[in-house]
């Protein structure tokens, strides 16, 4: 009687519009400011000739703290950067393991790659040259973003208090697939994948306050162009603004999803960007009117690296781009040469990707990289049975990561930004195959079973 009668009562809640409150675990969120001083120079575009002039508006490094147990804890962290090197990603594990306990299975860091942020050091350092004091400042900031990172986990585990998760879903057209963009005609309805899915995760404490609002969405921050030279978030960065705007007493939180060949349309401009922020922050406002799932409070997290094969290249030919007229490919191929000479194996990649699972309810499988949205796409398919979403450009951004069809078709993703991203070709096509066995074994270890 008493079991029908809970049953009853959640239903009523619910048609009342109610939120019924998940279990509560310590939760804690922080954000720090991580503006560069101009000048600068910004990252993303190889047509860039001077550094920034100025700011539109601040760029944020933000954290989540999650904490069930002594044992159970785990900590996001999102940043309005193009993406972090290996070098970056190694330097906040290892001051977090030291200083907090926390080991690299339990740190997700998550970039939204925007365009319109400083370069970090030495991630698609193949796009510029430059001279001393520019490479000083870059290097500065690069040295000193570490050190702000590991301040604000720090800050986040000192706020935490209990509360509640929960969770939503909405919808947003802003994403296309770009690499169909050339045969289609402006106007129709673009061929290719897509995944237009919102995740929306709520924090409230207590007083029933949100204090905190993750929000994922898979589409390039690429708004606006390489003839900008003002500091900015893109339509991620605006998009934070106005949810925090919104909530004045919440911390937003952008996670980028699998974007690798997902570009904002239109596109061109700032107006453009604010205007994509402002309607991806309506979605996610829309959802938070009505109820949502509440999240239990145990969490499970697992890390791999995954071998990843480049093609086989032959020496020749950087021998031959290192004399030709691509500035590009000089610098690429003064890079393989190099690491030939010297002994280093250029033939694989240990790519690092991630799981972590919020209660039963939520799993977010973070993948290293530029990664296009097939992934997205094929991970929900063979687990549809549970609530996940695929984050790219997590722990560090050092090329794209196509898929098998991708790669079959060739063009930007697959090839030709290896160039900029200074690895010695394309993957070999097993590529796909490797990174989906390492997910097999990530969710495996979290307790999620692939669909029979």
């Amino acid at each position: 009687m008493r079991t029908t009668l809970n049953f009853l009562f959640l239903i009523i809640l619910f048609t009342l519009g109610l939120d019924v409150n998940g279990q509560d675990m310590f939760i804690g969120l922080a954000k720090k400011s991580i503006t560069p001083s101009p000048p600068i120079w910004l990252t993303g575009y190889a047509s860039r000739t001077t550094p920034a002039t100025g700011v539109v508006h601040d760029l944020w490094a933000k954290a989540i703290y999650l904490e069930s147990s002594p044992n159970e804890k785990a900590i996001i962290i999102s940043t309005d950067l193009l993406g972090l090197s290996r070098e970056v990603h190694q330097g906040i594990v290892q001051q977090l393991a030291s200083t907090f306990g926390l080991s690299e299975k339990q740190i997700v860091i998550n970039s939204s790659h925007t365009h319109s942020g400083p370069m970090i050091w030495p991630a698609l350092s193949g796009i510029a040259d430059y001279h001393l004091e520019d490479q000083r400042a870059v290097s500065t900031y690069t040295l000193g973003l570490i050190n702000k990172l590991v301040e604000l986990a720090g800050e986040s585990i000192n706020n935490k208090e209990k509360m509640t998760l929960s969770l939503g879903h909405g919808q947003v057209d802003i994403a296309i697939n770009r690499r169909q963009l050339a045969a289609s005609k402006i106007g129709q309805v673009l061929a290719g994948p897509i995944d237009h899915d919102v995740p929306i995760i709520q924090v409230k404490n207590r007083q029933g306050q949100v204090k905190g609002i993750l929000v994922g969405y898979a589409c390039h921050n690429t708004t606006v162009q390489g003839d900008n030279y003002l500091v900015n978030g893109d339509y991620a960065g605006f998009a934070q603004i106005e949810i925090e705007k919104k909530y004045p007493q919440a911390i937003a939180m952008f996670i980028l999803g699998c974007a690798g060949d997902q570009n904002p349309e239109p596109r061109g401009s700032l107006a453009l960007a604010e205007k994509h922020g402002k309607k991806l922050a309506e979605t996610v406002h829309q959802v938070l009117q009505n109820p949502l799932k509440p999240m239990g409070n145990s969490l499970r997290y697992d890390a791999q690296l995954v071998t990843l094969d480049f093609q086989k290249t032959d020496i020749n030919s950087y021998q031959k781009e290192l004399v030709g007229e691509d500035i590009f490919k000089q610098r690429r191929a003064k890079l393989m040469l190099e690491a030939i000479n010297k002994g280093w194996n250029i033939s694989q990649y240990q790519y690092p990707i991630q799981a972590l699972r919020i209660g039963k309810e939520f799993t977010l499988v973070a993948l290293a990289g530029e990664v296009v949205v097939d992934y997205s796409l094929r991970i929900k398919r063979e687990f549809a049975q549970q609530d996940i979403f695929v984050a790219g450009y997590s722990q560090e951004v050092m090329c794209y990561i196509p898929s098998k069809n991708v790669l079959q078709e060739g063009g930007y993703e697959a090839e030709s930004s290896m160039i900029y991203y200074g690895w010695p070709g394309p993957f070999a096509d097993t590529v796909e195959d490797k990174i989906m066995q390492g997910v097999y074994k990530l969710m495996k270890n979290v307790g999620i079973r692939r669909r029979p």
